[in-house]
């Protein structure tokens, strides 16, 4: 190397290395570098490179986005905008998009909540692949080079810890195991935005990088290519490809096939609980099982009594509908509520869980018509109260559009057979593209707003 390209080098290095302290402070932890993985040299594997990385990092791009705009619009579907429906703090800026959630298709919320469950399980190992592929990123030294540097170093650990919490929450709510410190609601909502905010911001200052590695090679020769005839990539600034590689003990087909397998796993373990029919058997990680019994109620249940706190003395023949609004207040048995024009709606449940049935035939009275006798024929809102006590979804308010609806109900019945009382008996509501746990069960009271 002549004395030319040295001095080159060294002034590159001075002006990009930040102020004296700090390049002080980098020269001695280059000159003493901890043993193990903040050695470049430890990491082996020849598969590493910007190629790979790039792969995993647009199916990530693609389906993350996905996933979040989902989980946005089943934010929506909730109406948290109105009184008592966000159990959290304060949604501020971050509610700024919500808008009157509609009631048609009935399947609405159903394929939401199925594609956002569904697709943030897929790309789990996608994840896991991606993550895998820039490890030695992770363990840069020194740690700091330059106040850039550390700025990106900040951004890495929001991109990689909103992730894996987003996903780890998203995976235990929906099965039900609740160990979170806090509202499962209100840390996945925050999490996710701290999350997106970091991998937009990679995003931007990536994705030159990123169409420039995948244009360096064709997914055709990858795929062709064996163990044997596997090479590491060209060096790269980033420092991903290793400068010590061992053998290759796969391919890139490999590894690519690897995760794409454990994304199809994923997809037939999962997918049958949204979908239904013959699938649900398949559906190993259905939070609820894919055999909910015989008989006009044998169908998916979220919560059962028990679990609500509802005693079937509850919902006797002492049991009334407190009905209230511009005429002042009514009580009605159930009974009463047979007396009154019945209507049947075939509308399935979809949850946030992601799991849902098919369509079931209910039937009962429009709320539009209990909107009347309430004295508010045009209702801006109704409040639904529940037998049960205590938990986040034992109230809920539906919106004036979900109220007028003709297939909106309270139901007393379901294919034909009076409500089991984990299905709500002796009143529940149901109304078309609803979250599930705001067709309440067990209603005691409804209150109508003009």
């Amino acid at each position: 190397m002549s004395s030319g390209q040295g001095s080159g080098e060294w002034e590159g290095r001075e002006r990009n290395a930040g102020p004296a302290p700090l390049r002080r402070a980098v020269g001695v932890l280059e000159d003493h570098p901890p043993p193990g993985p903040f050695r470049p040299a430890f990491w082996r594997s020849p598969l590493r490179g910007p190629w790979l990385t790039a792969v995993f990092a647009l199916v990530l791009l693609v389906g993350i986005t996905v996933v979040f705009l989902t989980g946005l619009v089943s934010y929506a579907a909730y109406n948290p905008d109105l009184p008592g429906n966000d159990t959290k703090p304060d949604k501020g800026l971050l509610g700024f998009y919500l808008f009157a959630w509609p009631t048609r298709p009935v399947w609405l919320y159903r394929l939401n909540q199925g594609v956002h469950v569904t697709l943030g399980l897929v790309l789990i190992p996608v994840l896991l692949g991606k993550l895998w592929s820039v490890l030695p990123k992770l363990f840069t030294w020194p740690p700091l080079r330059s106040p850039a540097q550390a700025l990106e170093r900040v951004s890495l650990l929001l991109l990689v810890g909103g992730a894996l919490f987003t996903f780890v929450t998203g995976v235990l709510n929906t099965q039900y195991w609740y160990v979170f410190p806090g509202s499962f609601y209100t840390l996945h909502f925050y999490g996710a935005w701290v999350f997106m905010a970091a991998f937009a911001l990679h995003v931007g200052l990536k994705f030159g990088r990123m169409r420039q590695a995948l244009r360096s090679r064709r997914l055709r020769d990858e795929l062709r290519t064996d163990t044997a005839a596997t090479v590491p990539e060209p060096p790269d600034p980033d420092g991903l490809v290793s400068p010590a590689p061992d053998r290759p003990s796969m391919s890139r087909r490999g590894a690519l096939g690897l995760v794409g397998a454990g994304a199809l796993t994923m997809l037939a373990v999962t997918v049958g609980q949204s979908i239904g029919g013959p699938l649900r058997k398949t559906a190993l990680l259905a939070p609820r099982g894919q055999d909910p019994g015989p008989g006009p109620n044998g169908f998916q249940v979220n919560k059962t009594a028990a679990a609500a706190g509802v005693e079937p003395q509850q919902t006797g023949d002492g049991w009334r509908l407190e009905l209230s609004g511009g005429a002042g207040a009514r009580s009605l048995s159930r009974e009463d509520l047979l007396g009154m024009p019945q209507h049947t709606a075939h509308l399935p449940i979809a949850c946030v869980e992601g799991w849902s049935t098919a369509n079931q035939a209910w039937t009962g009275v429009r709320l539009r018509d209990l909107a009347g006798l309430a004295g508010v024929p045009e209702a801006s809102s109704v409040f639904v109260e529940s037998l049960e006590e205590g938990g986040a979804f034992g109230q809920a308010r539906l919106r004036g559009n979900q109220v007028a609806d003709g297939d909106s109900l309270l139901a007393l019945r379901v294919n034909g057979a009076d409500l089991s009382l984990d299905h709500g008996y002796p009143a529940r509501v149901i109304v078309p593209a609803n979250p599930g746990v705001h067709n309440t069960k067990w209603v005691t009271r409804m209150t109508f707003q003009a």
